[in-house]
């Protein structure tokens, strides 16, 4: 079982925090107790977004979620541990300028490059191997764990659904990081994190998330994944 506690103390940051990603994790988070800081590019954009989900919290029984707004740069100082759910596009300009804001940290990448044409969503291509690789790469003074790439915004941002019925696989070099983002996911009910191997293993987990797109678009659905087999 995971040891829980090991987020006792922990402020989450997340970078791109009024998406529908980010504003979805940092709603489950901040009812399961845990301080968020939400990071946009607009400060009072970012300090909205953060008065909307403590509202939210407040009518579903939540009150005293501690949920608050900065620009991206004041997010990164201010947080522990930080989520990376922005846009392909600039991903690795945005997090390259957040460098000493986000040095020593972790940073969680949730980031899919996923391209959309005639014939469906597709995976693109990129240099460093992933999303993640790439992050890792311009931020060496970063501990870069790859985690919640295929978890529905919409499950997530529906409060009513008291369990969020997925799992989380967590890529990462370091075993105390992984077990910090594990932790992560499993104080969201219903989710379970589980080692998915080294920082190198995040492409086919990020590409993945393009077929569960067209199985969402197809069956009008919510998808994600569960890992099954003796033991697990």
């Amino acid at each position: 079982m995971t040891d829980l506690g090991v987020l006792d103390g922990l402020t989450v940051g997340v970078l791109g925090g009024t998406g529908a990603q980010g504003r979805g994790l940092a709603l489950r988070w901040a009812a399961a107790g845990v301080p968020v800081v939400l990071g946009s590019r607009d400060a009072g954009r970012a300090e909205v977004a953060a008065a909307e989900l403590v509202e939210l919290l407040a009518e579903a029984g939540f009150a005293g979620a501690r949920v608050s707004g900065a620009d991206n740069a004041a997010c990164a100082a201010r947080a522990d541990v930080v989520l990376a759910a922005i846009p392909w596009d600039g991903h690795g300009e945005l997090l390259a300028s957040l460098a000493d804001e986000l040095g020593g940290k972790v940073l969680i990448d949730c980031v899919n490059p996923i391209g959309f044409g005639k014939t469906g969503p597709f995976p693109l291509e990129v240099a460093e191997g992933s999303a993640a690789q790439q992050a890792q790469a311009v931020l060496p003074g970063s501990r870069v764990i790859g985690a919640f790439h295929n978890v529905s915004a919409v499950v997530l941002a529906d409060l009513s659904r008291v369990e969020v019925d997925t799992d989380v696989l967590v890529m990462g070099e370091d075993r105390a990081d992984v077990d910090l983002v594990i932790a992560l996911a499993d104080v969201i009910p219903g989710v379970r994190g589980l080692f998915g191997g080294r920082l190198a293993n995040c492409g086919q987990v990020e590409k993945l998330t393009a077929n569960l797109i067209a199985i969402n678009r197809r069956h009008k659905t919510h998808a994600g994944i569960r890992i099954t087999g003796h033991g697990l």
